[in-house]
């Protein structure tokens, strides 16, 4: 199968003004996702996909490739659907999509959501990875149940699965998932995600991968041992992401 990348970016971030065009060891936000989704080698092209002119600019200038797109899409997932549905992507049989603002988006991540949709023949893919009682608390990170065959169940921001006896504490181990947000779709799972309206599950807990669950699709969760560092949010995150670039570089990722 193959498999297109697309990197959504936007300027309209409110903790971060200017998020993709931030620079990150001097190079913009954006360019250095677009160096990290290509460096992966498990797409055959890797694109930006904007809306904006200067995001566009940015890119192209080192040497990237950009598709335009509208000003009005919601969400990532949907300006992603823009750029698969174009005449020029049609001969590719899986999407790809890794945020704009995951510079650090480990191998592990990238590669498991791509196989459960290349490989395992789900619809939908994604990663996930294990996490401890710090994170079940934690409203700020989403957390996946997955099923045996490795289907994801649910996503929340609750603590899943919930500890109702302590006697079972010991159940616990291994079965926080934190998500990690990357995602892999299969052509028509990808069209048949976008047209659907927006599910109350989702607006309840504002995770759009809700929408297609509730609607029967199946997504693979690929669960990998480190989920490695976070993404770019706000100015603190982009302090700590310059101080963390050149060990990550030097080390294994």
């Amino acid at each position: 199968m193959r498999t297109l990348a697309v990197i959504p970016a936007r300027l309209g971030a409110t903790r971060l003004p200017r998020k993709p065009l931030r620079l990150l060891a001097g190079l913009p936000l954006v360019v250095r996702v677009w160096e990290r989704v290509t460096e992966t080698g498990l797409a055959e092209r890797c694109v930006v996909a904007t809306d904006s002119d200067e995001v566009a600019q940015a890119v192209r200038r080192h040497g990237g490739e950009v598709v335009m797109t509208s000003p009005d899409h919601p969400s990532g997932t949907d300006r992603v659907a823009e750029v698969a549905a174009r005449p020029e992507f049609a001969g590719f049989d899986a999407v790809l999509n890794v945020q704009g603002d995951e510079p650090f988006i480990g191998m592990d991540a990238v590669r498991g959501a791509v196989e459960m949709v290349t490989g395992r023949g789900f619809p939908l893919g994604t990663a996930a990875a294990m996490a401890g009682l710090d994170v079940l608390m934690d409203p700020n990170v989403v957390k996946v149940v997955a099923a045996d065959d490795g289907r994801a169940m649910y996503f929340s921001r609750a603590a899943i699965p919930y500890l109702r006896d302590r006697a079972d504490a010991p159940l616990l181990r291994d079965r926080i998932w934190r998500h990690v947000g990357v995602y892999a779709y299969a052509r028509d799972a990808l069209a048949r995600w976008v047209a659907l309206p927006p599910h109350p599950f989702e607006r309840i807990e504002r995770l759009e991968q809700l929408r297609p669950l509730a609607a029967g699709l199946a997504m693979g969760v690929a669960c990998i041992a480190d989920a490695g560092l976070s993404g770019i949010d706000t100015e603190d995150d982009l302090v700590r992401a310059n101080a963390d670039w050149t060990n990550f570089n030097t080390g294994p990722n």
